[in-house]
């Protein structure tokens, strides 16, 4: 029987002590990491903190103004009354019961339709303005997307009231 004799090699000492690396006279892998970013970004501003407070804003004031546009205003109000006034004062002295509701009711009718118009045009606007900047945050675009669609409906509403599409005038019995 053939026995073989191998070499026995000494196993390397242990230590109780860390092993630290070969100082190879680099920076740790994230300081490079974080020098590289640095660099990156000297070349581009940082965006601003109140990037969309802005854009927010006005999409809220376009959901405002659709919701006023749709219940009415004190302008709108005031307008009214004065058209009515007007109406009264100009039939005063006389005239046929149509020229009297035409006059008294129906410019008054017609100016607050007007004036609800104006609102609902300038939400619809706002809104617009706001859809169509860039990088605004889904919130924005969301209650942009409520004043358009309010403002939308404010303008339809208020065409179809200042043309009598709706209801129209009461007339006078013959």
């Amino acid at each position: 029987m053939d026995i073989k004799t191998t070499e026995k090699t000494e196993p390397a000492e242990k230590t109780d002590e860390a092993v630290e690396p070969e100082d190879s006279g680099t920076e740790p892998l994230v300081e490079d990491l974080d020098d590289d970013l640095d660099d990156d970004l000297d070349g581009r501003e940082a965006p601003a903190a109140d990037a969309g407070v802005g854009a927010g804003a006005a999409a809220v004031v376009s959901a405002a103004l659709g919701a006023v546009a749709l219940t009415g205003t004190w302008t709108g109000k005031v307008v009214s009354e004065r058209e009515t006034l007007v109406g009264q004062i100009k039939t005063s002295g006389g005239g046929t019961p149509t020229q009297q509701i035409s006059e008294i009711y129906g410019d008054a009718w017609h100016s607050t339709a007007l004036v609800n118009g104006v609102f609902a045009l300038l939400a619809l606007i706002v809104a617009v303005t706001v859809l169509l900047l860039p990088r605004r945050p889904a919130w924005v675009r969301a209650v942009a997307v409520a004043g358009a669609v309010l403002g939308g409906l404010g303008v339809l509403l208020s065409i179809g009231t200042y043309f009598d599409l709706f209801l129209s005038l009461p007339t006078a019995g013959s």
